[in-house]
């Protein structure tokens, strides 16, 4: 079995798209680590996507936020509350159905776990060493997979240290008793200065994980967000990664 893994897909169509074009015949089965919605104009077309097509999947917090009416935006910054407000009014009640069902992380799944943000917070970024140290001690598997950050990557502990994961390499997921937080990093909305969708590939049996990025038509994803009347900065970002 080979795992397709994305996260933070963001109502961009062109990006999963690219991505599952770029993926075709490398994988037998396609986890999601949420936020399906929020910042893209297709928001709809990707709630349905993964309907039909995810294997497993946790809500994130752009997904709990798009439907759930007592959960207040006003947290988020400015751009993020307006495509909130957005999103909520253009998503489908079936679709709004489904991501008020999606669970919540973590979801142990064989022998590694599927998260959002962190393993005990879905809204907490794993950004850095600091970040991660405190939570090595609460992992249910020695593999986890976590999103949030829109930064490909991730963490290793082992013999007490942690270090961080170069993603431009295949990673081993060694039997020795270490633990790995793995961020596939986001298919809709790099954060990583690299505009190119992000996505990994995981073989159980072999005990790898891949790292990919591929290009899509990110003018015509800025170009729809623009006419859909989104913030005009959320169109910019994407052609910057950031």
């Amino acid at each position: 079995m080979r795992y397709l893994v994305l996260s933070d897909i963001h109502g961009n169509r062109e990006a999963l798209e690219s991505v599952l074009e770029h993926a075709r015949g490398q994988y037998d089965q396609i986890l999601c680590l949420g936020d399906l919605v929020g910042y893209g104009a297709d928001p709809n077309f990707v709630v349905e996507w993964a309907r039909s097509n995810a294997a497993a999947i946790i809500r994130g917090n752009h997904d709990r936020v798009a439907v759930a009416a007592a959960d207040d935006p006003s947290a988020y910054r400015a751009e993020a509350q307006d495509s909130t407000k957005w999103t909520r009014q253009t998503l489908t009640p079936e679709n709004q159905d489904y991501l008020r069902r999606l669970p919540t992380g973590p979801f142990v799944l064989e022998t590694f776990t599927l998260v959002h943000g962190s393993p005990l917070d879905e809204d907490q970024y794993l950004r850095t060493i600091r970040d991660v140290v405190p939570l090595v001690s609460s992992l249910a598997t020695a593999l986890t997979f976590f999103g949030h950050t829109h930064v490909q990557g991730g963490f290793v502990a082992r013999n007490g240290d942690v270090s961080a994961i170069d993603a431009a390499q295949p990673l081993e997921i060694r039997p020795d008793h270490s633990f790995y937080l793995v961020n596939p990093g986001s298919v809709g909305q790099p954060r990583d200065e690299n505009w190119r969708a992000a996505y990994a590939l995981y073989s159980p049996q072999d005990r790898v994980v891949e790292f990919e990025r591929c290009s899509y038509p990110v003018g015509k994803t800025a170009e729809k967000i623009v006419l859909a009347g989104l913030p005009a900065m959320l169109a910019g970002r994407l052609l910057m990664g950031k």
